[in-house]
Order: C-alpha cells, then structure tokens, then sequence
C-alpha cells in the first residue's frame, strides 16, 4: 500500500514542480526595464504559412540593457517580424534599417512598474492555486486509498506530508514573488 502513496507524493511533487516551473516562465515575460530577448518569447512569426517561433527565424541579441537587436536569417523576413512584434503588442516601437531590427525598451514609468507588480502577483497567485489543486488531488487519492483498507495512520502521515510539500511549495512561490518585485521596483 505505501507504493500507492509513494506514488501519489511523488506526482503531487511533480505537479507542484511545474508550477513553479510555469511561474518562472511567466515571470521571464514581465519585463523589469532592462532587456532581455525572452521578452519576445511569445512572439510568432508567419515563415511560409506556419506560425513559427521569433527565436527560430531571427538572432535575437541585447547589445546593452535598453536594446534588443533582431538579425533575420532571411533578408526577406524583414518586413514579417516587424509586422508580429506590432501585432503582440509588448508596446514596442521596432525600427528596421534594412539589415537588422532593432527595438528600444523604454525605460518603465512607476505607474507601469506597478502595473507590472500586480500582474507578477497575479501569476504567482496562479502558481499558488496549481499547487493547492495538487494538494487537494493528492488528498482526494490519499482518502481512497483509506477506504480501501489502508491504514489511517499511514494516510495520516501522507497527508501531512503533503501539506508539508504544499507548504515548501508555497514558501518558494512567495520568494520568488518577492524577487521579482524587487527587480521591477528598482529604478
């Protein structure tokens, strides 16, 4: 029977790990005033009909911390990145001067950095509530495994370790938080 909760801790951990995973991602798309190309991560281009990834038609490179330059592997791609940064409105302004593109970041305003605070709470709120519908998935399995003939005590222990997961889980999540606003505060 411990096989069964073993398995259960160790999926609840896994699950509880990709949120946190997920979180870091959408954290790595708020930008913090200084650029990065990850803040074009989400942008996709149409490459001859298919919707394609900006990373996999152009180098994407910072120079210095208030500029993103795009070197197109295509010349002829000039035009259809321009056009999809526009088109993901990240509130960049991209200038092409016929070889590369190049993008200034301006510098963010303290009504956007709060913007951008709330909205990196917002993600780790999300993150929190993934993380407690694994507790509550992992609870709801521990609880079958009791009426199937398991021992209580053995299901106690399990929950209690994974509250103690939740807990972990939780702690991580309110310190990366507290990174992030930390990065997008400072001027």
């Amino acid at each position: 029977m411990t096989e069964e909760i073993d398995f259960i801790l160790e999926s609840t951990e896994e699950s509880m790990e990709g949120s946190i995973g997920h979180l870091e991602k959408e954290f790595l798309n708020i930008r913090a005033g200084k650029a990065s190309p990850a803040m074009l991560g989400s942008v996709f281009v149409d490459y001859y009909g298919s919707s394609t990834a900006l990373n996999q038609v152009a180098k994407i490179s910072t120079p210095d911390a208030r500029t993103i330059t795009l070197q197109p592997f295509e010349k002829s791609m000039l035009q259809t990145i321009e056009k999809a940064i526009m088109i993901a409105n990240l509130g960049f302004n991209p200038m092409n001067n016929g070889d590369i593109i190049i993008i200034s970041v301006p510098p963010l305003t303290e009504d956007r950095r709060r913007e951008l605070a709330k909205q990196a709470k917002s993600e780790a709120e999300d993150a929190k509530i993934g993380i407690r519908n694994a507790r509550k998935e992992a609870n709801t399995d521990i609880k079958k495994l009791e009426k199937e003939g398991t021992s209580e005590d053995i299901c106690k222990s399990a929950e209690e370790e994974v509250q103690n997961l939740t807990n972990t889980y939780i702690k991580k999540i309110d310190e990366l938080l507290a990174a992030k606003e930390a990065e997008i505060m400072k001027v």
